[in-house]
């Protein structure tokens, strides 16, 4: 079993450090001293810009050994899908993740829009299908379907992607979608299909990924329970599923470095923020079930060994990642690999930084078999 690994690029901003939730390098923030995207000389701005940003990520990634970057979506990001157009030029083989709900786009749209990409950047499209969280963010969108029905709709979704996808006439009669014979242009069709990551902890979205996902991908979660959820996607599928895992790292030469790194972010948050947190998504109602007991220091948030619950604190996003020297994240992404998972979405504040550190100080001590790892830095594939 191959093992890929992604790395994740910001597209609203880079914190400058985990210390400083509120700072950013640039992007959507605004633009002050010491920002970098872009940057302010003799009190003018620079010219550099974001994108130019994201581009650095993309490249530094790809030569420390990530096959991939995540392109997250949120109502305060840039598109994905501009995103990976723009920066598919920067890059020769790394592929573009490219997070989308499904409900807001036509699948044939899609379908169209993909396989342009397909053919310009040669076959390097994969998607994160995710189906909404819920709460302020869903609405933002103006999209009021319940919980269970957005993956209702998702599935519908690429069951229509899937049947315009190699040309038609595709006749499609469901709840969400109807099409009367369509298909792809001749010149879009043949471009290989993306693969698709597919988001959920209920039972409805396990149910569609069973249908859909080339990876049923996850938050990291305590591993008993990851195995547990993996157990019920196994039982919903009808073929032998692939998994992935979604992971922001802190790793230093040590243990203590690592810790003092969250203990020094600890110190400049507001706790509130976990009673304040909205939405119906089940993914987010499992982390916060997993930390018990009041919580009087950073440390409280260790659920097992290097797996710490309070990430979303010191950064948006999920709880859980690793923390731990080079050594013990590895050692974690191995029992990980073990447990059967076959990819990685990794992340780490800064982003252009923390590529660099996990490719070439992480990266390297992973065990796991026949790891897709090619890097000019590593000189070579690990196996």
């Amino acid at each position: 079993m191959s093992v890929d690994i992604y790395w994740r690029i910001g597209t609203h901003g880079d914190q400058p450090s985990l210390r400083r939730r509120t700072a950013s390098r640039g992007g959507w923030a605004p633009v002050v001293p010491g920002s970098l995207a872009p940057g302010v000389r003799d009190g003018e701005r620079d010219g550099y810009s974001y994108v130019e940003h994201m581009g650095d990520v993309a490249r530094a990634s790809e030569i420390s050994g990530f096959v991939g970057g995540l392109l997250p979506s949120f109502p305060n990001t840039d598109d994905p899908w501009a995103t990976a157009a723009t920066l598919a030029g920067e890059t020769t083989t790394y592929r573009f993740m490219i997070a989308f709900q499904p409900g807001f786009l036509h699948p044939v749209q899609a379908a169209r829009m993909t396989a342009s990409l397909q053919r310009a950047t040669g076959g390097r499209v994969v998607y994160n299908v995710i189906s909404g969280g819920g709460g302020p963010d869903q609405l933002w969108w103006g999209d009021r379907v319940d919980h269970d029905d957005r993956y209702a709709r998702t599935s519908e979704f690429l069951d229509v992607l899937r049947g315009v996808w190699d040309g038609g006439p595709f006749d499609f009669d469901g709840r969400f979608y109807q099409v009367e014979r369509a298909g792809l242009p001749p010149a879009l069709r043949g471009q290989p299909f993306p693969e698709i990551y597919f988001s959920g902890s209920s039972g409805a979205a396990i149910e569609a990924a069973g249908r859909h996902a080339d990876y049923y991908l996850s938050w990291l979660e305590p591993f008993h329970a990851l195995a547990e959820k993996f157990e019920r996607v196994r039982a919903a599928s009808d073929r032998d599923p692939r998994f992935a895992v979604r992971i922001d790292v802190l790793a230093r030469e040590t243990e203590e470095e690592a810790w003092d790194e969250i203990r020094r972010g600890w110190e400049n948050i507001d706790p509130s923020v976990l009673r304040d947190a909205t939405g119906d998504s089940i993914g987010w109602q499992r982390s916060r079930s997993f930390v018990t007991g009041r919580i009087t220091d950073h440390r409280d948030l260790e659920v097992t060994p290097n797996v710490w619950g309070g990430f979303h604190l010191l950064r948006g996003g999920p709880a859980f990642g690793l923390v731990g020297s080079y050594e013990q994240v590895a050692q974690r992404l191995d029992e990980l690999i073990g447990l059967g998972v076959g990819a990685f979405i990794l992340a780490g504040v800064p982003h252009l930084e923390e590529a660099y550190r996990v490719g070439e100080r992480v990266l390297p001590l992973l065990r796991g078999h026949d790891l897709r790892i090619e890097s000019p830095l590593l000189e070579g594939t690990l196996s």
